[in-house]
């Protein structure tokens, strides 16, 4: 079990949409430096979860918490407080057509710092060297392929070395290749930074990759049904919806 700290605590949230309830009685923690991913079939509530995570939709009823902040209650400014310690990468990558690379990652860093131009473009040259970009600042996201936007993607989300980083279906839309490379950047996020990594995803490769934790939403009983790695949870769960999810393709010799 990872001692860390707990970065997120979910007490008791309910999802809904006015009198259409999402997902209920939601409680779990995500620990600091951990790979967490938020898991089950289409539908069931997995990125309307990650937006309450973020503040971009309210919780019907409970609390989130970061650290012991209480997200849920705290007003604007303390929203804001927390939220710049969070980096977002959403499932189409949310590139700015009209900028090059190093436009847009430098954007957040002219958003919210005071840095000087020839320290923003060090910092920006060196954010997408970490994710394998370097000599691409100049081109346009219609330059470059589908893996290499989700990159650049993460590169803007690093810009201000966020403490946590959400990523929505990362694997969505991507080649098996661009999804493995984008596997082991996330890997390596981790393991040289320190980054709490939390992954909404229903792809099994990398869910298997990646995960250290993990909650599997379940549409029907509108619940969570199973926690924990899900390595561990492949070999000792007997759900049959998670059994039949995590068995779908996976390859045991992979």
């Amino acid at each position: 079990m990872n001692s860390h700290p707990t970065v997120i605590s979910v007490h008791d949230v309910d999802l809904a949409y006015g009198n259409f309830v999402v997902m209920r009685h939601l409680t779990f923690d995500i620990k600091r430096g951990e790979i967490f991913v938020i898991m089950g079939g289409s539908g069931c509530g997995k990125t309307t979860l990650l937006k309450h995570l973020i503040g971009l939709q309210e919780v019907a009823s409970g609390n989130i918490f970061y650290g012991k902040q209480n997200f849920t209650k705290a007003d604007g400014d303390e929203r804001k407080a927390i939220l710049e310690k969070v980096g977002i990468l959403y499932q189409a990558g949310a590139l700015w057509s009209s900028m090059t690379l190093a436009e847009n990652v430098a954007l957040p860093l002219q958003e919210y710092t005071g840095l000087s131009d020839a320290d923003i473009r060090e910092i920006v040259s060196f954010k997408l060297s970490l994710v394998g970009l370097r000599g691409f600042e100049d081109f346009y996201p219609a330059e470059i392929s589908g893996g290499m936007r989700k990159r650049a993607g993460l590169a803007r989300a690093m810009a201000l070395d966020p403490q946590i980083l959400f990523f929505d279906e990362p694997s969505s839309g991507l080649d098996p290749i661009s999804s493995k490379r984008l596997d082991d950047l996330i890997l390596q996020l981790k393991e040289c930074l320190g980054t709490t990594i939390v992954v909404v995803t229903h792809e099994l490769p990398s869910i298997f990759a990646i995960a250290d934790n993990s909650i599997f939403l379940d549409a029907e009983s509108k619940t969570i049904i199973a926690e924990g790695n899900p390595k561990d949870l492949l070999k000792n769960s007997v759900d049959p919806k998670v059994v039949h999810f995590l068995k779908r393709t996976y390859n045991k010799n992979g």
